[in-house]
Parts: C-alpha cells; sequence; structure tokens
C-alpha cells in the first residue's frame, strides 16, 4: 500500500477515535438534566460550549502562528489526549457551570486535531485531495455518531458513555503517532505574521469559499446534534429506537463524503458542494412539512439529509487549501473553521427554542436559510476566472 494511503487511514482513524468527545455530553443531556436540574437552555449550552471553545482553539492556534510551525501530527495527539483529560473530568463536576468550561475546554483541544488533520492530510494528496479529504470529513462524522450508538445500546449510565469516548480520544491521540515522515507536497513552514494570514483569508476565492462553508455549517451541527431529538417525537419510536435511527441518519453522512470527494474530483469544488446543498436544504423543507408522513419515511428523509448535509464539507476545506497562500495554509484553514463553529452556536441554541416556542417546522425551515446563503456564495465563487482560484 502507498505511503500516502497508509498515512491518510492513520490520520482518518485517529480523527474518528479524537472527535467522539465532541458530542458525548450532549448525547447524556436527559440524565445529566435530572442530576443537576437543568433548564433546555442549559442543556443546549452544554453543546454550545464545545462550539466556542473550539472558536477560541482555532483562534489560538491561528493568531499565535501554532497551525503553522508546530507539526501536524504533534499537535493532533497533545491536542486529542488534552481533549479526552477534559471530557474524563465531567465525572467529578459537581454541577453545570464546571461542565461548562470543562465542554469549552474539550472543544479547544479538538481545535488542535481537526484543522491540523486536514492540512496534514492534504500534504500527502495533490490529485485526488477531494477524496482524501471526503475520507477525512467522513470520519469526523462517524466520531460525532459514536455517542449515539452508545447511547442506543440501552440501560448506560452517563458516566460509561464519557469514559468510552474519553478512551476512544486517547487512542486517537496515540494513533496518530505511527504515521511515519512528511507527506510529498508539504507547506512551507515560515515565520508567522498575523497580517499576512488575514490577507490570505481576504483573497476572494478564499473569502467566498468561507461564506459557503459558514452557510453549510449553520445547518450541519443543528441537524446532528437535534435529530434524535426530533425523531424521538415519532409515534411508536422508543428512545433506543430513536438513538439508532440518529445514529444512521449521522453516519451515513460518511458515504455522502465519499461520494462528495469523487464529485469534487471529477468535475470540481464548487460543482460537488452546490449539489450537496441543494439535496441537504430540499431535505430539510421536506422534513419541516412532515408531520402527516409515516415514521420510515421520516427517518428514510432524515437518513438522505444527513447523507447531503456532511458531503460538501471537505470542499470548503480544499477550496482554501488550494486557493490561500501556502505558507499560511494552516491558519487559513482554523479561521475558516472557526468563523463556521461561530456559526453553528446560533443554531444549536436556536432550533430547540424554535422547536419549543414555535414548531419543528419553523425550527427546520430557518436551518435552510444555510444552504441558500452557501449556494449564493459559491455561485459568485464559481464567477471567478479559474487562475485565480489557484
Amino acid at each position: 500500500m502507498p505511503r500516502s494511503r497508509i498515512a491518510l487511514c492513520l490520520i482518518a482513524l485517529a480523527t474518528f477515535a479524537s472527535m467522539s468527545v465532541w458530542f458525548s455530553a450532549s448525547f447524556v443531556v436527559p440524565q445529566l438534566q435530572v442530576l443537576w436540574q437543568l433548564s433546555s437552555g442549559e442543556s443546549a449550552l452544554l453543546t454550545i460550549a464545545v462550539q466556542l471553545g473550539f472558536v477560541l482553539g482555532a483562534l489560538l492556534l491561528a493568531g499565535t502562528g501554532l497551525a503553522d510551525a508546530v507539526p501536524g501530527r504533534r499537535l493532533m495527539s497533545w491536542g486529542a489526549l488534552c481533549a479526552a483529560l477534559a471530557n474524563l473530568i465531567l465525572l467529578w463536576s459537581p454541577g453545570f457551570v464546571l461542565a461548562l468550561v470543562l465542554r469549552a475546554l474539550t472543544g479547544a483541544c479538538l481545535a488542535a486535531v481537526y484543522p491540523p488533520a486536514l492540512k496534514e492530510v492534504s500534504s500527502w494528496f495533490r490529485q485526488g485531495r477531494g477524496m482524501a479529504l471526503g475520507i477525512m470529513i467522513g470520519a469526523l462524522t462517524l466520531g460525532s455518531a459514536a455517542p449515539q450508538l452508545i447511547k442506543a445500546s440501552g440501560g448506560l449510565g452517563w458516566q460509561v458513555v464519557i469514559v468510552a469516548t474519553s478512551v476512544l480520544t486517547a487512542l486517537g491521540g496515540v494513533l496518530v503517532r505511527f504515521v511515519r515522515g512528511t507527506g510529498p507536497y508539504p507547506f512551507p513552514v515560515s515565520t508567522f505574521r498575523l497580517r499576512s494570514a488575514f490577507r490570505a483569508i481576504r483573497h476572494r476565492p478564499v473569502m467566498l469559499a468561507n461564506l459557503g462553508y459558514a452557510g453549510h455549517m449553520w445547518e450541519l451541527y443543528a441537524m446532528w446534534a437535534w435529530i434524535g431529538t426530533f425523531l424521538s417525537r415519532l409515534p411508536g419510536i422508543s428512545a433506543r429506537g430513536a438513538a439508532m435511527a440518529a445514529f444512521a441518519c449521522i453516519g451515513v453522512g460518511a458515504l455522502g463524503c465519499l461520494l462528495g470527494g469523487r464529485i469534487s474530483d471529477r468535475f470540481g469544488r464548487a460543482p460537488s458542494a452546490l449539489l450537496s446543498l441543494a439535496c441537504s436544504g430540499s431535505a430539510a423543507v421536506v422534513l419541516a412539512f412532515s408531520g402527516g408522513f409515516p415514521g420510515w419515511l421520516v427517518v428514510l428523509i432524515g437518513a438522505f439529509w444527513g447523507f447531503w448535509v456532511i458531503a460538501d464539507s471537505a470542499q470548503f476545506s480544499a477550496m482554501v487549501t488550494e486557493s490561500a497562500d501556502p505558507r499560511y495554509v494552516g491558519s487559513a484553514v482554523s479561521l475558516q473553521l472557526a468563523l463556521g463553529y461561530v456559526t453553528t452556536a446560533a443554531t444549536i441554541y436556536l432550533v430547540p427554542v424554535l422547536a419549543e416556542h414555535a414548531s419543528w417546522s419553523a425550527a427546520l425551515l430557518v436551518l435552510a436559510i444555510g444552504p441558500l446563503f452557501a449556494i449564493a456564495a459559491l455561485l459568485a465563487y464559481r464567477r471567478i476566472p479559474k487562475e485565480r482560484t489557484a
């Protein structure tokens, strides 16, 4: 097997394992609500704290230049190990406030895993980069869905979920150390200048890719965070059944990532992302009016949504790695992700509020705004002369 494929497999497996702590607390919220007497707003904040912690961590990596100065494998390893520790300390948290801090710290540590992983994989592939990054995002998708599978096993206390995901994340931190050598297409290491890094992301193709990514993220994490709650309302579905259905709706996105990567390598990044956005946005709209649908059909539409909602994610990252100043690719990717995850905080909070005070139809229609915004950004991206996007 070529070294590039071995490196891709190891980094993807490490990412899959490491990202399992992302939603670890979110998926045991019902037990934590009883234990700590949490309101619905406080429950949502346990997920939002991870997003905002990730943003702060990504900005720190970009602002200090660590994203471009420290080898990606080293960042990934230390980030995963620290995230596992922060997640594990939840076992001794006396209540909501410390849990909120620990979740934010977990997100900050994961900022040292995900962006460096994308940069590291990009250094191993020039041809087929879309597929390679698609595999990476697929690993992220499965890692994010893993707590749902643990939850669906039934009868597990929240402590078991926290321990299991912490162990997985620590294993990811160890696994990435087995990647030997550097990729054949390394990005140059340079003295970091914040002004130069921000100039790189103001390059029009990078800016439009970032705006498209923000629209994509408006929809993505709210779907992942709340699809289980949405499905649990279906008549005749048990808590275990809803968790299994949610795992399927999220996990099937790994296949979407592979298809999105294949389409992007053959037809281009923007066309692949446009197809994904059109399909995911349409699915959200259909589900908004699915009140009279049989349960099996709702789950099927949810799986279709999950397949396409993540299929475009790798392409936005690929656009940045191919368009930004090579000296600041690490920082550019970190800043792109920071923008995207700030966006997720809004909809993760809005969805349960709208569902409670208005309806699930209103919440789902609000999510569909993101793909529309992203489509507009990508149509502008496609109008840029090809030589200016490279």
